[in-house]
């Protein structure tokens, strides 16, 4: 079973439109969908208007929320300060895939194992499903 650490750019974007393509994480079996405090405030902050962040506390009660140890990443491992938290968050909770939409601090983690995880964003890790469901 996979083990799915949602970062805050997912959850926000699941439940930013009614019709988010990222709902079908929700969908799937064998997965367990988990995040932390941290990211789901994080993604909350950032919705404009109540029906999104009922949306959002409606995904959230699918999840497994952890808490963020405190500490530093592992030697090697260069993210800005914000980020720290959900990669500490995923590797306590021991995640097998980081899903991210951060490109731009996560970008280069992309398709490779971190401390265990497979970073990813989540339309790759949805098409690696479905490619293995009609293989």
């Amino acid at each position: 079973m996979d083990r799915l650490f949602l970062d805050a750019n997912v959850l926000f974007s699941a439940a930013y439109s009614a019709h988010s393509g990222l709902k079908e994480l929700w969908k799937l079996s064998n997965v367990k969908l988990c995040s932390s405090h941290y990211a789901l405030e994080e993604a909350r902050i950032n919705l404009a208007d109540e029906t999104q962040r009922q949306r959002l506390n409606k995904l959230a009660g699918d999840l497994e929320l952890l808490d963020t140890p405190s500490g530093d990443l592992p030697q090697g491992i260069l993210l800005p300060p914000k980020d720290v938290p959900i990669m500490l968050a995923a590797i306590a909770g021991s995640a097998t895939y980081l899903l991210t939409g951060d490109i731009r601090h996560f970008g280069k983690y992309f398709g490779k194992k971190v401390c265990g995880i497979i970073v990813l964003a989540p339309g790759d890790y949805l098409r690696k499903v479905s490619k293995s469901v009609v293989q």
